[in-house]
């Protein structure tokens, strides 16, 4: 409790008492905040309060971070799955015995036993035998950790699980969005108009328009350049056409004046030697 208080100072307070005295003391505000009313049902077993300003999902990861290890214990149930893997234990041979009660398989490796292959003693929600307890302790393996999780969450009047506050605004965007098109979807089947499916309408309504536009002498702004297209569709193909890189255009002239230039000198050099090979 000491080291979650510190880890939390400057951001937090954890305040924990008898559950009689935080239900008395919350009835005692309830004239002021109604909504105080709805922790009362949750004030039951070994609880207390975290009261922090700062952001609840930093809070609530603090608090899970700090936990302490703790050996098993007879008759406690194991809040999570115990596995003993493959090791040499450092144990005599005299214990081989101990080993095989829980059947567990072993060799004599250098004159100390030797766990073979992974063992899972314990699942989670099993009682933890005295067995499974002292062999545990004997390979000082401590499997469980003790500290404070968060049962719900109070802010503003509301109450919810603590899994909520792993939702991030880009998940809720995500979702808002997966439901306005779903309502878009079905307003346009039913031809019912909303907010959602307006724009959709509209868009399908202009699509019409143009088609009736393009059989027909009707005219309208946003007609006159599908009729162009209609007209001359050379124009529709020299718009789409890929513009010539620069590259492309310099290099051709370029390569055509080397060339030229090459083939003059070539040909200065025969007039001045005046005379062949051969002659």
């Amino acid at each position: 409790m000491q080291q979650i208080r510190m880890s939390l100072r400057g951001t937090a307070v954890v305040l924990m008492g008898k559950n009689t005295m935080m239900r008395k003391a919350i009835r005692g505000h309830i004239e002021r905040n109604q909504a105080l009313e709805r922790l009362l049902p949750h004030i039951k077993g070994n609880v207390g309060f975290v009261f922090t300003r700062a952001d609840l999902a930093d809070v609530r990861d603090k608090l899970l971070q700090n936990k302490v290890r703790a050996p098993a214990r007879a008759g406690a149930i194991a809040p999570c799955p115990v596995i003993i893997p493959a090791q040499n234990t450092g144990l005599g041979p005299e214990k081989t015995s101990f080993f095989q009660a829980l059947s567990i398989p072993t060799k004599i490796s250098k004159g100390t036993i030797e766990i073979i292959n992974d063992v899972h003693i314990l699942k989670e929600g099993d009682k933890v035998g005295a067995s499974e307890a002292t062999l545990l302790n004997m390979l000082n393996i401590s499997p469980f950790s003790y500290g404070l999780i968060v049962e719900m969450v109070y802010d503003s009047g509301t109450i919810f699980e603590p899994r909520i506050l792993d939702i991030k605004p880009p998940d809720l965007r995500v979702k808002f969005i997966e439901g306005a098109t779903r309502v878009a979807a079905v307003c346009l089947v039913i031809d019912y108009p909303t907010l959602a499916s307006v724009p959709h309408s509209i868009c399908n309504g202009l699509k019409t328009l143009l088609a009736i536009a393009a059989e027909t002498n009707i005219e309208f702004k946003q007609a006159e350049t599908l009729k162009e297209y209609l007209k001359d569709p050379s124009k529709f193909a020299s718009a789409v056409a890929p513009a010539p890189s620069e590259n492309v255009t310099t290099a051709a002239p370029a390569a055509a004046k080397k060339e030229e230039t090459k083939e003059e000198s070539e040909n200065s050099e025969d007039e001045d030697m005046g005379f062949g090979l051969f002659d």
